[in-house]
């Protein structure tokens, strides 16, 4: 079956999206249910203050010979470190930036309102990118977003990380469309974390992230803060 692989230029990482293909994603720029031609993973640097992430994102499209609409991540993280993970057909690609992970509901917020939680905000991004080689039904790439998000957070729990990811993290989940035609095998309708595929994506992702961690581990600085990773 054809696949999607991994392709780096120019600071970027590139997958190239085969026709028939479609996805879920929470990126900000082409994100949502999508059927993309192509992902990118963008680094860009820690003082990146632009708010026209299309418009960013195009451009960077554009010179990397991408055409066609398509969702783009963006990190402060080196993606040249990416980790990539393969489990019976699921293969995942991870980039690991911790420099300061939060919990969903921080301490701080905890029963109060009005907080915005963004004071002392230092960029760290974990961007994973999924691909399942079987088609997987809309609900299925529901469920696979939420697997992938709950096994990267315990990869965090497991090695020492004080939150369940950053507040910038993103996720692609692609899959082969399923056909509408009748006589077609169904498509895979279970992606929760005990499920078939969903067992897989989770051990994938659940390396991934642990590979990414133990290549470059999060230690606080001395005041008890986030130390820098990347």
């Amino acid at each position: 079956m054809v696949s999607v692989e991994l392709e780096r230029a120019g600071g970027a990482l590139v997958w190239r999206v085969p026709r028939g293909w479609w996805g879920l994603s929470s990126a900000a720029v082409g994100g949502g249910l999508v059927r993309p031609c192509w992902v990118l993973n963008l680094g860009v640097g820690d003082d990146f203050t632009r708010t026209d992430l299309d418009r960013y994102a195009s451009s960077r499209a554009d010179g990397l010979g991408v055409s066609g609409p398509g969702t783009a991540l963006l990190t402060a993280a080196d993606v040249s470190q990416v980790v990539a993970t393969e489990v019976d057909g699921v293969r995942v690609w991870a980039t690991v930036g911790v420099t300061k992970p939060t919990w969903a509901v921080p301490p701080e917020r905890a029963g109060h309102d009005g907080v915005s939680g963004r004071e002392g905000y230092v960029p760290g991004t974990i961007n994973i990118v999924v691909v399942v080689t079987v088609p997987l039904s809309a609900s299925a790439l529901v469920q696979a977003v939420g697997t992938t998000t709950e096994a990267k957070a315990q990869a965090l729990v497991e090695a020492g990380v004080p939150g369940t990811g950053t507040a910038s993290d993103a996720v692609v989940v692609l899959s082969p469309e399923p056909p509408g035609d009748e006589g077609h095998a169904e498509p895979v309708v279970f992606a929760g974390v005990r499920s078939e595929w969903g067992g897989r994506i989770a051990v994938a992702v659940h390396g991934a992230v642990l590979d990414g961690l133990a290549a470059h581990p999060w230690e606080p600085d001395a005041s008890g803060g986030a130390g820098v990773v990347w």
